[in-house]
């Protein structure tokens, strides 16, 4: 079996990571979506919030699983047995950083490939933080986040928290 890792924050999951998730799962027999737990960052939503928006996104696709992790990303994909890492680009800025990572990925478990994929020209301006700002604005995230996801952003609007 085949299985992949999409690694991220996804603070929170938008329709572009969704598209590229959609589309790794066509290619591969297995598909996580491994949240990061990094305690140095501070991230908006919990990761328990963040595996429940995951979780309720991608209910209809059958081979894809929703997991969180903390520590090297190459460690977490041996333990799972993946052959592959799962990286999306936005734009050629995007690149040059998941370059260097997957180098250096590739450098600690050669046996794991990580394949790049291109957003759809759709998403190409698409990032959590814009999603975050726009919602944080008072703007329509309609077409930008899954539904649930616009539910948890109404939701810390309305606690004033967002």
């Amino acid at each position: 079996m085949k299985l992949a890792v999409y690694p991220g924050s996804f603070d929170p999951v938008t329709n572009g990571h969704l598209d590229i998730l959609k589309r790794a799962s066509r290619h591969f027999d297995k598909v996580i979506v491994a949240i990061l737990r990094n305690p140095e960052k501070k991230a908006f939503f919990s990761v328990e919030e963040r595996v429940g928006m995951l979780t309720a996104a991608t209910k209809s696709m059958r081979n894809v699983l929703v997991d969180s992790f903390d520590g090297l990303l190459v460690h977490y994909a041996k333990k799972k047995g993946a052959a592959a890492i799962i990286r999306g680009l936005r734009a050629v800025s995007d690149f040059d950083v998941e370059f260097q990572m997957a180098l250096f990925n590739r450098r600690m478990a050669e046996n794991i490939e990580t394949f790049f994929m291109m957003t759809d020209y759709k998403y190409a301006y698409l990032s959590s933080s814009l999603a975050k700002q726009i919602a944080r604005l008072g703007g329509d995230v309609r077409g930008l986040v899954p539904p649930i996801v616009e539910r948890y952003l109404k939701k810390k609007k309305g606690r004033k928290s967002l």
